[in-house]
């Protein structure tokens, strides 16, 4: 398999045009039928063939004009994928319990026994607070912590009733190591401003602690190898109520790879804690239209706390 034929069924977009023999005959074609044929119906079929080809030729190069991280994270997950089915690994203990922190690490680079060998005796379910922030200091389950600043380990009241989880921190928030600051913070705070909330009274974590470099969406095995410790960090807090800001936190802690679309307006369950979905404030300053169904979301929100309340 070549490489263009990789790409192409990598995007599922394998065959995009291929060119059919002739059917085959039992009788020859006189030359003077053929001939015969009207001018209009071969100009039609030399007309759709062109198309075709013109078609096959677009769809291959805007293939190739897909940019190099969007393919890399593709490979990424099929990588992924085929190491799990190779090792016949439970869906269920790719997602790690509170009680353990084995995890897959960077799927990109290790593989999966590697990595499972390597953290097998791994356990959180003891650990308090200081503990674990260590841990994640100490982390090295994947490349993420030997590229970045530090840590953003999560901040605001260890006995918060609300929980907010982000995906993982920018630039800023790896420099002041404090998740949501800078433009998506400031906007977080209006947010919870409007339901009458302060940073102060919430907790804020992300799944993902080290900042990716050039701040692209973590990888599967990145999330895998970060996602036990905001586990734990749940299983500290023990909130009435979580709120997932974006796809990342919403996948991870629902399992799940739906859509923001069709998570959101609903409330779901993470072991037996309410979790309702909405967008990122990083995504809501790109597509400010969409404030109004985020504020939707933090009504329901409220709503479900009040009911864990009352």
């Amino acid at each position: 398999m070549d490489r263009r034929e990789a790409m192409l069924r990598e995007l599922n977009l394998y065959p995009v045009w291929v060119r059919r023999d002739p059917a085959p005959s039992d009788q020859p074609v006189a030359e003077s039928a053929v001939n015969a044929a009207p001018v209009d119906a071969v100009e039609a079929v030399e007309a759709v063939e062109a198309v075709e080809a013109v078609e096959a030729v677009e769809a291959v190069e805007a293939v190739e004009a897909v940019e190099p991280s969007f393919v890399s994270d593709a490979v990424t997950v099929s990588q992924y994928a085929a190491e799990i089915i190779e090792a016949q690994v439970p869906v269920a203990d790719l997602f790690a319990s509170d009680f353990q922190s084995a995890t897959l690490g960077d799927a990109a680079d290790n593989s999966l026994r590697e990595f499972q060998l390597k953290n097998s005796g791994g356990l959180l379910g003891a650990t308090d607070w200081p503990e674990l922030q260590q841990k994640v200091q100490e982390c090295a389950d994947c490349k993420l912590r030997a590229e970045c600043t530090q840590p953003v380990f999560g901040t605001g009241d260890l006995h918060a009733r609300w929980l907010f989880v982000g995906e993982a921190p920018g630039a800023e928030e790896d420099e002041r190591c404090e998740p949501f600051v800078g433009a998506s913070g400031r906007l977080l705070d209006n947010m919870l401003l409007a339901i009458g909330l302060q940073r102060s009274e919430v907790y804020l974590a992300n799944v993902i602690k080290c900042r990716p470099t050039d701040d692209r969406h973590p990888h599967v095995g990145e999330i895998a190898a970060c996602l036990p410790y905001l586990k734990r960090q749940i299983g500290l807090l023990q909130p009435a109520v979580i709120v997932a800001l974006g796809k990342t936190a919403a996948s991870a802690l629902l399992e799940t790879d739906a859509t923001i679309a069709s998570l959101r307006g609903s409330v779901h369950d993470y072991k037996g804690i309410p979790l309702v979905v909405t967008y990122h404030p990083a995504y809501l300053l790109r597509s400010p239209l969409e404030k109004a169904r985020a504020w939707q979301d933090l009504c329901l929100a409220v709503q479900t706390m009040e009911g864990c309340s009352g």
